[in-house]
């Protein structure tokens, strides 16, 4: 069902009802969603569910959890209830809240609250809260008994949270709450996937849509000079960056208004501020770790012109007072997960059609603006149309205890736009598993939904509790918010020494150290049955206190120095240190890595942040991949019979093993025979003859004579190895070959062997001639003279197959070949005789060979 907002607007397009502050009148006034009002009310009083549809800037994130709360109209009704608007970062989150509150004259914390990891001042009546805080409220209080709406907002970014998120609370609408009403909010027109989503098995549910707010924007496309190298990993091409300095500076001088661009990380907007430097505007760094008073500045009007640079966070979350121009990169970063040994990252990719657009409206929301491009119309039109769902490509080992706790371990019943991948799902549940948060069936244990309350990944929430044990809680808390807050540039790879850089006493350093001390201050309180005071680590212990934490959030991590240098860790990956790396000069001969990547193309891993442990806290901490095993294998061309202690693939102890099992002995020959082939026994030339006879009866005659192939005879061997007691490589070298094939073919072709496939075959002169067999037809090769009086070779095979005759000279050359011998001494042999007889003048060349004496000598001697 489509709503016309406008069919549902006062007939005066003023807001007619008291306000409480004149800037709540003029945003009223202002922002095209006040249309859109009335007919979203009338979509939820109907059906409960809407999707609207809302450009940037309309003020859907503002007035439309304002109006289903009743503030926008004082005197009206309040709903049984809180609003709860649902952003997908904290930066948006608080600056919803900020705005709401502003509009109603107040601070954070009336009747506007905000919920974000390390800050919650509740609201009365509104509330704004990242997805993951509301995620760990539906585990704790599906019911949510105190909330009467929730409108999820920038649904069209496909967070993954966000998606579930929603799950959850169709179901909590299904089952529990049917009069709790839901906005799904979107940037984009693209709401049909949402609306059937909500709409469940009935009709998809009422899209209410409200005009952009946008101004004209003037595209330019401002691609380089040069095409830059494409994007790889983190990667991005200096010569990019400094097109896109050198762009801003030219919209400075050619446009009015505050410049946003847009970068896809927080080393690629460093890089372009330092370029910047002297460009006559402030620069201002936007990204999810930027300190609060930042993110506060960037959202309110500055006092001179303003360069924003911003990550991807500013497409359609925020809005930058004084923007009139976008230059926009191109570039966004993704995750990547690499299931398979355990390691994700982000990687650089060209942001799609979709993501451009959301962007180059940043400059049209005030005022008419501008957008610069940095690449060609032609590759615009090559963009992927929209970006890919997160579920698509991250780490789901969070979404799948979330969805375990909630009781649905393999996310079949949830309604989600797209199905989570079954590859990265057993992963998760693998690593769920391994730390004890799910049972064998998938089902959420009681440890689970502990550390599903955490707050933060199910691997740091795991290091955090079993953690508190060993190191106490405090330190315990310290290392965890230093893995899940990323640490600034520069902050090196030692994680033990940033630790020591953080704990310094006095005001934090910096706004990361303040986060940091927030964060470790949260976790602490977060852990059950926290002790109120604990010491801090022991003096010189504190790599070993951070390594056992590291070790327990990430045991498949923990590496061993191999000889060339590099590491192997114990998911079996290899691992190198970066040049000029703190850690490099220590040549530990363990590490426990917190961060890793595996670049495109690479061959290893790149460390980027580890703590230097000793092997007792690899064993202890990654205990679960610790392996006592008897290897009886075949390895480096014999049997290897040993007691293997293994830290996952990295081998601790070797010993050897006295009585190996003769079962896996005979196993491990076979996979040597397999692997080297049947050359490993000893063929002597009855053996290699007997084999080519036993083949020729195969091809000629077919079952039941044996297959005689390598495969076939590895197969035999298991038989000839338990027959021969062999053990070793040298047994097999011993065993009687010619032997062991004559007991292959049954009883009945056993006798029939000679008869079929003879030996040899006795000649005319006398001569009993070997016959080979080794070719596709069995052959004769003998001398001419010694078949005069022959008319026919035998045939082999009962008949089936001819014997091919090599004639050959007195000198044992092949002279001629023929399998019809009447048919040579009629048509051939004046020819051979002609040729040869000159050159061998004491050998007998009769003119009628049928009917000369056969001889194996020459003329003289045969007169002797």
């Amino acid at each position: 069902m489509m709503y016309d907002a406008a069919a549902y607007a006062p007939p005066d397009s003023r807001h007619t009802g008291a306000v409480p502050d004149e800037r709540l009148r003029a945003a009223l006034t202002e922002l095209p969603v006040r249309r859109a009002l009335p007919g979203l009310r009338a979509a939820l009083d109907e059906r409960g569910v809407a999707v609207l549809a809302a450009p940037p800037g309309t003020g859907k994130t503002t007035l439309v959890p304002l109006a289903l709360a009743g503030l926008l109209e004082p005197d009206g009704p309040a709903p049984d209830g809180k609003v709860i608007v649902v952003e997908p970062r904290r930066l948006a989150a608080r600056a919803a809240a900020r705005r709401m509150a502003w509009l109603l004259g107040e601070r954070v914390g009336g009747r506007v609250g905000v919920g974000v990891r390390g800050e919650h001042r509740p609201g009365t009546r509104v509330e704004a809260v990242t997805t993951g805080v509301l995620l760990r409220r539906l585990q704790d209080e599906p019911e949510l008994a105190d909330v009467a709406a929730v409108v999820l907002d920038e649904c069209h970014e496909r967070h993954l949270d966000a998606d579930t998120a929603l799950a959850f609370l169709l179901d909590v609408r299904a089952a529990l709450r049917p009069e709790l009403r839901l906005v799904a909010a979107s940037a984009t027109a693209d709401t049909e996937p949402w609306a059937r989503l909500l709409g469940g098995d009935g009709a998809p549910a009422p899209v209410v849509e409200t005009e952009a707010a946008l101004h004209p924007v003037e595209v330019i496309w401002a691609a380089p000079e040069r095409p830059p190298a494409p994007p790889h990993g983190m990667r991005v091409d200096p010569a990019l960056l400094d097109h896109v300095a050198a762009t801003v500076r030219r919209a400075l001088a050619g446009r009015d208004g505050d410049v946003l661009c847009f970068l896809p990380g927080v080393g690629e907007i460093a890089r372009v501020a330092g370029l910047l430097s002297g460009a006559g505007a402030d620069v201002l760094q936007v990204h999810g770790q930027a300190p609060a008073a930042v993110q506060d500045a960037v959202l309110a009007p500055g006092e001179r012109r303003r360069v924003v640079l911003a990550t991807s966070v500013a497409e359609s979350s925020l809005t930058v007072p004084g923007v009139r121009v976008v230059v926009d990169c191109g570039l966004a970063r993704e995750p990547r997960t690499d299931h398979a040994r355990g390691l994700g990252a982000l990687t650089t990719v060209r942001v799609s059609r979709a993501a451009a657009e959301q962007r180059a409206g940043r400059a049209g929301r005030e005022a008419p603006g501008t957008v610069y491009r940095c690449w060609s119309r032609a590759e615009h039109e090559r963009l992927p149309a929209r970006p890919r769902p997160e579920i698509e490509l991250a780490d789901l080992t969070a979404f799948a205890l979330h969805a375990a706790c909630w009781g649905d371990p393999d996310a079949a019943g949830l309604a989600l736009l797209d199905a989570p991948p079954q590859a990265a799902m057993r992963a998760a549940h693998r690593t769920l598993r391994a730390i004890g948060a799910v049972d064998g069936d998938g089902r959420a244990t009681e440890r689970g939904r502990v550390l599903a309350r955490v707050g933060v990944h199910p691997r740091l929430a795991r290091a955090l509790v079993d953690g508190a044990e060993r190191v106490g809680a405090r330190a315990a808390a310290q290392v965890v918010a230093m893995l899940s807050e990323p640490p600034p540039r520069g902050a090196g790879d030692d994680l033990t020494a940033l630790w020591r850089t953080l704990r310094r006493p006095g005001p934090p350093a910096d706004a990361y150290a303040a986060r940091w001390r927030d964060e470790a201050a949260r976790l602490r309180s977060a852990l059950p049955n926290a002790l109120p005071h604990d010491p801090p680590p022991a003096e010189g212990h504190d790599d070993a206190v951070a390594g056992t934490v590291v070790a327990l959030a990430f045991p498949e991590r923990v590496a061993r120095r191999r000889p060339d240098g590099g590491y192997r860790m114990a998911s079996g990956t290899g691992a190198a240190l970066a040049d000029g790396s703190a850690l490099a000069a220590a040549r530990a001969e363990w590490l426990a890595v917190a961060v890793a990547d595996r670049p495109a193309g690479a061959a290893s891993a790149r460390i980027r942040q580890a703590v230097v442990i000793d092997e007792d806290i690899a064993r202890s901490a990654a205990a679960p991949l610790l392996a006592r095993d008897e290897e009886v294998a075949w390895r480096d061309g014999d049997v290897a019979a040993r007691r293997v202690e293994r830290l996952g693939a990295i081998g601790l102890t070797v010993r050897p093993l006295p009585e190996p099992d003769p079962e896996r002995v005979r196993a491990a020959l076979l996979d040597g025979l397999r692997a080297e082939g049947p050359g490993l026994l000893t063929w002597t030339p009855a053996a290699v003859a007997l084999r080519e006879r036993l083949a020729f009866c195969r091809r000629a005659l077919g079952d039941p004579w044996p297959r005689v192939d390598d495969a076939a005879l590895v197969e035999h061997a298991a038989d000839w190895i338990t027959a021969a007691g062999a053990r070793r490589r040298a047994d097999l070298a011993r065993i009687d070959v010619a032997a062991a094939l004559r007991a292959l073919p049954p009883w009945e072709c056993a006798a029939r062997l000679d008869e079929l496939a003879p030996e040899r075959i006795e000649v005319p002169s006398g001569s009993r001639i070997r016959v080979d067999y080794s070719g596709e037809h069995p052959v004769l090769a003998v001398k001419l003279q010694e078949l005069f009086g022959w008319d026919a070779a035998p045939r082999l095979a009962g008949g089936r197959v001819p014997l091919v005759v090599h004639l050959l000279s007195p000198a044992g050359r092949p002279a001629a070949v023929t399998a019809d011998l009447a048919s040579f001494w009629r048509d051939g042999y004046r020819a051979v005789r002609a040729e040869l007889r000159g050159r061998y003048p004491r050998h007998p060349w009769p003119e009628d060979p049928a009917a000369a004496e056969p001889t194996r000598h020459a003329k003289a001697r045969r007169a002797r």
